[in-house]
């Protein structure tokens, strides 16, 4: 079987996608990221409970 040494589909990025045949390809859709734009209150407590659990457990490892 002879394959390209170029990838002609832009669209096959990745070495996998660019050694399946085009007709496979065509059924792949994108996929979208959902992006958070606010910090909500739950996850600044969520971050500060991390940020103090991880520190006393430093210092106490340290002392």
């Amino acid at each position: 079987m002879r394959r390209a040494l170029v990838v002609t589909d832009e669209t096959a990025r990745h070495p996998f996608l660019a050694s399946l045949p085009p007709h496979i390809r065509r059924g792949i859709e994108p996929i979208q990221r959902t992006v958070q734009k606010h910090v909500s209150l739950q996850d600044v407590r969520e971050f500060l409970m991390a940020y103090c659990a991880c520190f006393v457990a430093v210092s106490a490892f340290l002392i």
